[in-house]
């Protein structure tokens, strides 16, 4: 069985940069920051075409090495679903080394505590991973000039690098022969420091086409993902899913219709001191068939937890109590919170609310866990996006210590956010470690669907205060969701500046980068979501609701001053103060998110004139976070049916401006993929919360967007040579409401809830 490795990662990387070290290991070269942890060891396997395999393990920690013949292979700490994540990172480091790209090799690492935090979410991975690699590969490429002119006998400031060789004049040496001869060095931090980082100019492999190293194996199928793992004595589970996804209590277990099913073993009530799986009842069978059919036949009385009757209005009811409630919440810092003043003094006020569904993450491989005693280590074996969140919580549930707990990193059959909560590998370890052998447990898509952590439903109060001139004087966004941080990660959790801790996963994007005097943004938790559910992270997280009710409001506030959307956003896009930006992640500020607006209104021809009930609508964002922003602006084409309500996105025209584009195919892919999630949450996904549970579980009745309806797709980047963000999520943020602006453009009717389905329009249209 092929295996890859494990990562962890939010903000940038805490490590103790006392020296950079570039050892002698036999034939190969290894090249570590030396970090303030344990030395660990852990086996590693390349991605990509077959390497000469290095016989060391390189410590503490291993960014890259480099073998006799020559080949570089880059340690991924960031989970592969898709992204070609490894191919980004990989180039970062290579470029800076100046290695043949021929010659480069990724390897996903598996869990440990020497890689720092892993984690693959909030469009960070790029962002984060940038500055370490380029150091990284920068330091690498002076030890090697530094050797190779040794070797030739020649000052190494008359010496470059290029494609994995040395050269100075008409001498060269590859990297391979000098690894070959043995090369000692270290930096002090002082020195590492003072290394100089390649000017853009001089980039031979960021933003330029190159081939991923992860095709072969997603195109032979020989690569690996959670669900194909497999172990020698293993037994298979499924879950019997409890009537409440917190504090169920089982009562009784009758399995005697199960006992009849060939194959069938046992019946596990799983007993979870990490409150993760409450409840929950395995059926374990010698195959995955015979556990799919005894699952279905085992009957479980249980003592339901809290929220067996909630509804989905329910949900939404206590979100409007709390938002009347001024005491509620949290208040952000924005510079100026104090908006009284100006709402008492405005000639003018704009005032509306805007809601949302709850929002499923359906990715394509329901999420699985193969859990293995191995000697007195549990290896859980599955596709994870944050494998550092889910270890406390394995450490808590088995009683060992974390160090104990390895988890093996494979490809994920889609992520979208699903994946950050690891809370599906608890009960196949607890079974495993219970019974004494490996269990394999994979959920079907309905145990899936039951078990998600979705994008919690929301509402949001957005107000603003104009002059008698119409020019805005203050402004308050007011969000109450479910705090999928406060569930599983309240360790990232800030206090606003009345104290009140706030979960930024659910309010980002409200602080936005328009100039409107002072701006009150309080973020509130639906405490009743957080009992009923476990809110997820789902693709652009707060983002996906608070850009939804922002721009939906800019539009209107724009119609009610008597100005264009367009020039209205432009007006308020000033760069001015707070909205400044700063070095490094957002100079420029706002101007540069008025250039995405401009361009983006130009690409699509605004103000051109257009059919019947056809209309356009923009929308913008900032991304995911204000201090590592990506600014997008979206126009949406749509046509309305006036008779069925029917909408019909026609074109997306959407500009990013992502500093550095450091991989242009995936950058690509991403903004396609992320639109097109946008648009599938605009006008089709979406379910309800009724007697605790949501009502969709499957494909025939849960509906995302189908190939038929996908729009035309006009994607472009600004050319930027600034810091590299995210692209992972931004673009799923602006579709929404630029297809409500565009439905009001073209049949003049406001949708304030998402889905928008047809039978929305059609009423609306009267």
């Amino acid at each position: 069985m092929t295996r890859l490795k494990d990562p962890r990662a939010p903000k940038s990387p805490a490590m103790s940069r006392r020296g950079f070290l570039v050892s002698t290991v036999g034939t190969t070269v290894a090249f570590s920051f030396l970090a303030a942890c344990s030395p660990g060891s852990g086996e590693a396997e390349s991605d990509g075409e077959a390497t000469s395999a290095p016989d060391v393990t390189y410590e503490p920690i291993k960014w890259f090495t480099i073998d006799s013949a020559g080949i570089v292979t880059i340690n991924i700490i960031r989970a592969e679903m898709g992204q070609h994540v490894g191919t980004a990172l990989a180039r970062i480091l290579a470029d800076e080394l100046e290695a043949d790209w021929a010659d480069v090799r990724i390897n996903h690492v598996d869990s440990d505590p020497k890689w720092g935090l892993m984690v693959t979410g909030g469009s960070w991975s790029v962002w984060q991973t940038f500055p370490l690699y380029s150091q990284a590969g920068a330091a690498g490429r002076q030890a090697l000039i530094e050797a190779g002119a040794a070797k030739m006998g020649v000052a190494p400031g008359d010496c470059t690098a290029r494609a994995g060789e040395v050269i100075c004049g008409d001498q060269k040496v590859s990297y391979g022969d000098l690894v070959a001869g043995g090369i000692e060095k270290t930096f002090t931090e002082e020195e590492i420091g003072s290394i100089a980082i390649k000017p853009a100019s001089e980039r031979r492999l960021i933003g330029e086409p190159v081939q991923a190293r992860d095709i072969a194996g997603k195109v032979d199928g020989t690569a690996m993902f959670g669900i194909d793992a497999k172990v020698d004595g293993m037994v298979y589970a499924r879950p019997v899913m409890p009537p409440t996804r917190h504090g169920s209590k089982v009562n009784s277990v009758d399995d005697s219709a199960a006992t009849e099913i060939k194959g069938y073993r046992q019946a596990i009530a799983i007993d979870d001191p990490s409150g993760t799986t409450s409840g929950w009842v395995l059926a374990i069978a010698d195959t995955y068939p015979a556990a799919i059919k005894a699952a279905d036949a085992i009957k479980v009385d249980w003592t339901p937890g809290p929220g067996a009757d909630v509804s989905e209005e329910d949900i939404l009811d206590r979100a409007r109590t709390l938002i009347s409630d001024d005491s509620a919440g949290s208040i952000l810092d924005t510079g100026d919170v104090e908006t009284a003043a100006a709402f008492e003094a405005a000639a003018q006020t704009v005032d509306q609310t805007y809601t949302c569904n709850t929002v499923l993450h359906m990715q394509l491989e329901p999420v699985n866990a193969l859990a293995v005693m191995n000697g007195d280590t549990m290896e859980i074996h599955t596709g994870n996006q944050w494998q550092s969140l889910v270890l406390p919580w394995l450490s808590q549930a088995l009683d060992m210590p974390e160090e104990k707990i390895v988890l093996k990193t494979y490809r994920l059959g889609g992520g979208f956010g699903r994946r950050l909560n690891g809370d599906y590998a608890v009960p196949a370890a607890i079974a495993a470690k219970q019974l004494g052998k490996p269990v394999k447990m994979v959920l079907t898509r309905e145990d899936d669907s039951l078990l998600d952590s979705p994008r919690s439903p929301a509402v949001q109060r957005v107000r603003l205060a104009a002059d008698g001139e119409g020019k805005v004087t203050g402004m308050e966004q007011h969000v109450a969701a479910g705090w999928p941080t406060k569930a599983m990660a309240p360790f990232f959790m800030p206090n606003g500046v009345n104290g009140a801790p706030f979960d930024p996963f659910a309010i980002n994007g409200a602080n936005h980068w328009y100039a409107v005097g002072p701006h009150r943004v309080r973020a509130i938790e639906n405490t009743l979501a957080n009992e009923t559910f476990r809110p997820g992270w789902l693709r652009s997280v707060g983002p996906g609701f608070t850009n939804w009710a922002l721009e939906s409001f800019m539009d209107e506030a724009a119609h009610a001053l008597g100005k264009d959307p367009v020039e209205f956003r432009l007006s308020l896009l000033t760069g001015e103060g707070r909205n400044a930006g700063s070095a490094p992640n957002s100079v420029g500020g706002a101007r540069r998110q008025h250039e995405v607006v401009r361009r983006a209104a130009e690409k699509a021809g605004w103000g051109s004139e257009l059919p019947a009930d056809t209309g356009l609508g923009i929308a913008t964002s900032f991304g995911q976070e204000r201090d590592m922003p990506t600014w997008v602006a979206c126009v949406a084409r749509v046509k309305v049916d006036r008779e069925s309500g029917q909408v019909t996105a026609e074109k997306l025209t959407l500009v990013a401006d992502a500093g550095t584009v450091v991989d242009p195919d995936g950058a690509m892919a991403q903004m396609e993929g992320a639109s097109l999630w946008g648009l599938s949450m605009a006008l089709h996904e979406g379910t309800a919360f009724e007697k605790g549970r949501v009502k969709d579980v499957n494909l025939n009745t849960y509906s995302p967007l189908r190939f038929g309806q996908a729009p035309e797709l006009d994607i472009s980047f600004v050319d930027s040579t600034e810091v590299p963000v995210g692209l992972g999520e931004p673009a799923t943020t602006v579709v929404a409401p630029a297809i409500a602006n565009a439905i009001y453009d073209a049949v003049g009717v406001r949708l304030r809830h998402i889905p928008i389905r047809a039978d929305a329009v059609k009423a609306a249209l009267g």
